[in-house]
C-alpha cells in the first residue's frame, strides 16, 4: 500500500531512488562526575576532541569543487569560524573545572545554554541558528567517541561509489554531510529534523539538492533500500509507490528540467510586460553565501539584504570592522548592483548578549525590536550605520529602516546618519554622500500613513509579513491561529494600495520583500495593484519573470478594477487564479 509522508519542502525538485538510512545522531552522551585530580586530563581529552573535529571540518571542505563557488565553502567556514570562537572553546572548559564533569556533559551543558538563547528569539530565521550548535557541538562529541567521527576522505571514497541516487534519509543533517552526499550524487534527502532557513535547507537550495525536513518519524517508517519519491516541491515523500506513480513522477521530472531550461533562457532579458510595461525583480538574501543564486537568477539588484546573522556567526559582540567586511563582500560580489542592506531587526537584550539576565518583555514582537532596538542602542546603530556608509565605495548601498512607526523615529535616525557621516569624515574614512534611505512597511498604521513616510524617504518597501501578522493580529507560526493568516484578506490589500498609490503620487519607489511577492499564485494581482518592484528568493525570480513577461498589465488593471470593489475573497481568489 502506497504511503505518503509530508514534512516541510525546503528544496524544489524530485528525486527518486532507494532509501540509504543515516544517523547524524542525537543521542544520549554518558554524564559522571571526575574528580580534581582528573580535571587536567579531561581537559586535555576536550581539546584533542576539539582538534580533531576542527580537522574533520576542514578535510570536509577540501571535498568541495573548485567550481562550486566560495558561498559553499562558506557554510563550513562558519563552523569553522564559530570552533575557533575563544569564548566557544572555552566555556566548556570552564564547565569542566567548576563542576567537575566529563567533556560530553560540559558540552551538553554549554548546549542547553546556548539553545535556550536562540529558542527565545522571535526571528525565525536567527531561531535555526540553534542548529549550527547542535551540529558543531554533536562533532565534537563524536570525536570524544574516537571510534564515532568518521574520516571524511574516507567515507567520501567510499560512499561515492555506493551512495549515488539514493535517498538519504537522517535525523538530522549537518551542513559537512549534506556536502559530503552531495559528491556522491544522491537523489535527495529528508530528515525528521530541521527548518526552512537552516544552513542544511540553504545548502540543499544552493546545491539544487530535492529536501524535505521535519518528516516526523521517518527514520523508523522505511527499510534500507526501500524505492521512495521525494518531492521538495509540495513536502511529500512517497513510499511503496506503485508502478504508474513513478512513472507520473519521472515525467514530472522530465518536464521540470525542461520548464528550468526555458527559464534559464530568461535570465538576461529584461523584465518587460506584453504591453511594454518594466517590472525590477530583485532578490531577498539572507547571508552572503546565496550570493551563486542571486547571480544564476539575473536579478537586478538585492532588494533585502538581512544583518542579523552577523550577531548569530561570532557569538561575540559584533564590532564595525565586522559589519564592514560582510557588506564589502556582498557589495564587491554583486556586480555595481544596488544592494538594500536592512539595518538590525533583532528583538530584546537576550539575543544581543547570551548572558544577559535581565527581564525579557512579555510580548517581543510587539516589543523592543528592529528600529526601536536600535534607537535605544545609538552606538551599536551608529556602528552600524558606519560600517554601511564606509562600505559603499565598493558598489551601491542602500539603507532600509524596519519597522518604522512614527515620524519621530524617523528624525532621530536621520540625526544619527549625519552624525556617522560626521564621525566618518574626521576619521578621513572614505563614503559615499549620495546612499539612498528607505523604509519597510510593516506596521499597519505606518502603512496608512505612507504618504508621510514617501516624502521623507527615498523609497519604500512593504514586508508583508509582519504586516499581514499585525494587520489581522495573528501569529502565523501559530497552528491555533494560522489559518486565519490571508494575504487575500481585503483590508490587507487595501493597505498594500495605500502603500502603492502614495508612491505613485509622490514618485517614490516601492518594492515587496515579503513572501507575498515571491508567490506565483499572487504576481498578477499584485501588477494590477501597480507593483512595479519585486524582491523574492532567488530561486523563485525566474519563475515569477515568466508570469510578468506573459501578463498584460494594461488588462489585468481594467479586470482590477471591476472587481475591486467587491469585498468578497472568494472573488479577489478567482481573480489570481
Amino acid at each position: 500500500m502506497t504511503m505518503l509522508l509530508t514534512g516541510s519542502g525546503v528544496s524544489k525538485g524530485v528525486g527518486i531512488g532507494p532509501v540509504h538510512l543515516f544517523e547524524h545522531g542525537r543521542d544520549e552522551v554518558a554524564h559522571y562526575k571526575i574528580d580534581a585530580m582528573q580535571m587536567r586530563a579531561e581537559i586535555a581529552r576536550f581539546n584533542k576532541a576539539h582538534k580533531s573535529a576542527v580537522a574533520h571540518l576542514k578535510n570536509v571542505r577540501k571535498l568541495i569543487p573548485k567550481d562550486a563557488g566560495e558561498e559553499i565553502a562558506a557554510f563550513i567556514d562558519s563552523h569553522l569560524l564559530m570552533m575557533a570562537d575563544v569564548p566557544f572553546k572555552q566555556a566548556p572548559i570552564q564547565i569542566i573545572e567548576e563542576q567537575l564533569c566529563n567533556a560530553e556533559w560540559a558540552l551538553d551543558i554549554q548546549k542547553k545554554k546556548l539553545v535556550q538563547v536562540f529558542d527565545a528569539m522571535q526571528d525565525s530565521y536567527l531561531k535555526t541558528r540553534r542548529n549550527d550548535v547542535e551540529h558543531i557541538i554533536h562533532l565534537i562529541q563524536q570525536a570524544l567517541q574516537k571510534d564515532k567521527l568518521v574520516d571524511s576522505k574516507q567515507s567520501h571514497a567510499e560512499q561515492a561509489k555506493q551512495l549515488k541516487g539514493y535517498i538519504i534519509v537522517s535525523d538530522d543533517l549537518a551542513p559537512a554531510d549534506t556536502i559530503m552526499f552531495e559528491h556522491c550524487k544522491i537523489g535527495g534527502f529528508v530528515t525528521e529534523y530541521g527548518g526552512t532557513n537552516s544552513h542544511t535547507a540553504i545548502l540543499a537550495r544552493s546545491l539544487g539538492i530535492p529536501a524535505i525536513v521535519a518528516v516526523p518519524n521517518v527514520r523508523n517508517l522505511l527499510s534500507e533500500d526501500e524505492m521512495v519519491i521525494v518531492d521538495g516541491d509540495t513536502g511529500t515523500l512517497v513510499a511503496n509507490a506503485d508502478k504508474q506513480m513513478i512513472a507520473s513522477y519521472r515525467k514530472k521530472i522530465k518536464a521540470e528540467k525542461t520548464h528550468q531550461k526555458q527559464l534559464a533562457v530568461l535570465k538576461n532579458k529584461p523584465t518587460r510586460s506584453r504591453d511594454g510595461v518594466d517590472i525590477k525583480l530583485m532578490t531577498n538574501i539572507e547571508l552572503n553565501e546565496e550570493v551563486r543564486a542571486f547571480k544564476y537568477s539575473g536579478a537586478e539588484g538585492v532588494g533585502l539584504y538581512r544583518t542579523e546573522f552577523l550577531y548569530v556567526d561570532g557569538y561575540n559582540k559584533v564590532n564595525e570592522e565586522d559589519h564592514f567586511a560582510a557588506y564589502k563582500k556582498i557589495l564587491r560580489a554583486t556586480d555595481n548592483k544596488p544592494v538594500t542592506i536592512r539595518t538590525l531587526d533583532l528583538g530584546a537584550e537576550k539575543e544581543f548578549d547570551p548572558d544577559y539576565e535581565g527581564p525579557l518583555a512579555p510580548n517581543p514582537a510587539l516589543g523592543l525590536r528592529a528600529i526601536r532596538r536600535s534607537l535605544k542602542s545609538p552606538e551599536i546603530f551608529l556602528q552600524q550605520l558606519r560600517a554601511i556608509l564606509r562600505a559603499s565605495v565598493y558598489g551601491e548601498a542602500r539603507i532600509l529602516i524596519p519597522m518604522l512607526t512614527s515620524l519621530n523615529e524617523l528624525e532621530q535616525i536621520m540625526e544619527l546618519y549625519k552624525t556617522a557621516r560626521k564621525q566618518l569624515k574626521e576619521q578621513k574614512k572614505r563614503f559615499k554622500s549620495n546612499i539612498k534611505i528607505g523604509g519597510m512597511i510593516e506596521v499597519p498604521a505606518t502603512a496608512l500613513a505612507a504618504d508621510a513616510f514617501a516624502r521623507r524617504l527615498d523609497f519604500l518597501s512593504i514586508g508583508t509579513n509582519d504586516l499581514i501578522q499585525y494587520a489581522l493580529a495573528i501569529d502565523r507560526i501559530d497552528e491555533e491561529v494560522n489559518y486565519l493568516y490571508n494575504p487575500l484578506h481585503p483590508g490587507v490589500l487595501n493597505m498594500i494600495s495605500i502603500v502603492l498609490e502614495a508612491g505613485r503620487r509622490l514618485n517614490v519607489p516601492v518594492a515587496m520583500c515579503g513572501e507575498m511577492a515571491g508567490d506565483s499564485r499572487y504576481t498578477t494581482l499584485l501588477l494590477a495593484m501597480g507593483l512595479r518592484e519585486f524582491s523574492v528568493h532567488p530561486n523563485n525570480l525566474l519563475e515569477i519573470k515568466q508570469i510578468i513577461m506573459d501578463s498584460d498589465i494594461g488588462k489585468l488593471q481594467r479586470k482590477y478594477q471591476r472587481m475591486k470593489t467587491h469585498s468578497d475573497m472568494d472573488r479577489i481568489a478567482e481573480f489570481c487564479s
